[in-house]
């Protein structure tokens, strides 16, 4: 009897086992499946919109908007010192600029951003006039920033309170804005982190397009008009 009571007990055991796989498998096809559109509502905004699927990732989108190629990344942060975790997407314009250095406005830096290399940059200095008080901005050569009368103008990018970061290289320009936190009840019962289940509306990424766009023409407005330099 005893026999037959372990023998049933193994039994559920197993089929305990086989449905919990089986549960775990679909809610990872579920979660991918939800991952894969969270940026395609975007695609719309781009011409020749590719979007490449990353196993286990957030795809990544890339196309031309205005003309000029954007790469857009979703980047997941669960770091556990954080209240809540976030989903932060990535707005890059690609692009050689006529700059000698590079520059990276962080608010509200925590010292740990895994989308950005903002903390291995050398020197630390005070932020233009017009940014947010909040703000920090590090660079990899102080001696060659751009002038001001570039800077300032674009400060207001930080008027909207989601946006992170915003980078400046010879390679490029990038603005970092927070998407998404965790449903604060499921994440602090269920410790349930998961993002992205909502695509990403179009209109909350146009307004970042454009202002990179419009940093981008100031930047070249700099090799066109070389005495703005001194600025």
């Amino acid at each position: 009897m005893e026999n037959l009571g372990l023998g049933i007990l193994s039994a559920l055991l197993g089929i305990g086992m086989v449905v919990l796989a089986v549960l775990t498998h679909r809610a990872s096809r579920t979660r991918q499946s939800l991952r894969h559109a969270y940026l395609g509502d975007c695609a719309g905004l781009f011409d020749n919109a590719r979007l490449a699927a990353i196993p286990g990732r957030f795809p990544r989108l890339n196309g031309h908007y205005r003309g000029h190629l954007f790469d857009i990344q979703a980047v997941p942060d669960t770091l556990t010192f954080r209240k809540l975790p976030a989903l932060w997407v990535l707005v890059t314009l690609p692009a050689p600029l006529p700059l000698r250095a590079t520059l990276d406005f962080m608010v509200r830096s925590t010292g740990i951003e895994p989308f950005s290399n903002f903390q291995t940059l050398p020197d630390q200095i005070a932020p233009p006039p017009g940014f947010p008080e909040d703000c920090r901005l590090r660079t990899d050569d102080p001696t060659e920033l751009p002038p001001q009368s570039v800077l300032i103008p674009h400060a207001a990018i930080f008027d909207d309170p989601r946006v992170k970061e915003l980078v400046l290289s010879p390679k490029g320009l990038r603005i970092t804005f927070l998407a998404e936190e965790a449903n604060r009840g499921r994440y602090l019962i269920f410790r349930d982190a998961e993002l992205g289940a909502v695509p990403l509306p179009r209109r909350d990424l146009v307004a970042h397009l454009d202002a990179l766009v419009s940093l981008k023409a100031d930047i070249l407005d700099l090799e066109a008009a070389p005495e703005r330099k001194s600025a």
